[in-house]
């Protein structure tokens, strides 16, 4: 009978190891990220670098005999320019109103509600509000349209209830256009908040309630301080998709009546395809994309101050 001997652990890959400088090692280690790295560089880097590049000059799309670099002119012209300011305003009403207060607020109290709900009361509330998620942002803004029309679902509703009635996408587009968001983009808030309630231990909410606090007491005092992360998390997240929406303000107002719900992504779009100025189009461009990362960088940090 022979005898199966091995040697220690480790020592095979010390012995393949022992000649290979430290560095090499650790590209060896980092070569099945590659592929990722070339895809980011191809497809992200690429696109932010002549986005960049063109802020820089004066091209346009129409009319001009060759492209120019301007400097920080498109910049000077954006900041002098009061239909920008006013889409930068009206910006962060759309951000605020409809992410940061609409869709964080109501998809925290959809799911804390669900918690207690029959299991067809959610299956119900949970289908019509990801439907609602999961519709192409055109079509959601075509229901919206309808919806808010003069001629349209709620002033139907409110002749039927013999209620006072307007042109809402006319005398109030920005509140219109906010609603819609909030109406399409809840059901990520949702389902964020969900997965985090169950994660609060049932044992304080027990603790708490035999102490002899109320369900509000336990909900402010022991639910919301153990779900602060994912509701950063969550901010961050719609905070930087709301500031990239488009097409549901486009189907529902084109930014208008006048500039009264031009926000950053539709008035570049003007500017840049409308009015062929390509070079100031990509100026607003790459400053919508700075205010998504200062944005960024703040509910980073206050994640950090979280983690400490």
């Amino acid at each position: 009978m022979s005898t199966l001997t091995t040697a220690p652990p480790g020592t095979d890959g010390d012995r393949r190891s022992r000649g290979v400088p430290p560095a090499a090692q650790s590209l060896l280690r980092g070569l099945p990220l590659l592929p990722s790295v070339l895809l980011l560089a191809v497809f992200l880097a690429g696109p932010i670098g002549y986005c960049v590049y063109y802020a820089f000059t004066d091209m346009q799309l129409t009319g001009a005999s060759g492209t120019h670099f301007t400097g920080f002119a498109n910049f000077t012209r954006a900041f002098h320019d009061a239909d920008f300011l006013n889409a930068v305003w009206l910006t962060l009403v759309f951000v605020v109103g409809s992410a940061v207060v609409g869709q964080n607020t109501l998809g925290l109290a959809l799911a804390v509600l669900m918690e207690k709900a029959a299991k067809p009361v959610r299956s119900i509330v949970n289908g019509v509000v990801i439907a609602a998620w999961v519709l192409p942002e055109v079509v959601a803004g075509y229901l919206m349209y309808a919806f808010f029309y003069s001629q349209g679902s709620l002033n139907s509703i409110l002749s039927a209830l013999h209620l006072p009635q307007q042109n809402w996408l006319y005398t109030l587009p920005i509140l219109a256009v906010c609603l819609a968001n909030v109406w399409r983009g809840t059901a990520f808030s949702m389902m964020v908040f969900s997965a985090a309630l169950n994660d609060v231990p049932q044992e304080l909410t027990e603790a708490a309630e035999m102490d002899g606090a109320g369900p509000w007491q336990r909900f402010f005092r022991v639910t919301l301080p153990v779900i602060r992360r994912s509701i950063l998390t969550n901010l961050m997240l719609i905070t930087l998709q709301t500031l990239s929406v488009f097409g549901l303000v486009y189907t529902m107002t084109r930014g208008g009546p006048g500039n009264k719900s031009q926000t950053l992504p539709v008035f570049m779009y003007q500017q840049a395809f409308q009015n062929s100025l390509i070079g100031y189009g990509t100026a607003i461009a790459l400053v919508l994309l700075l205010v998504g990362a200062l944005f960024s960088a703040v509910y980073i940090r206050l994640l950090k101050l979280e983690d400490d």
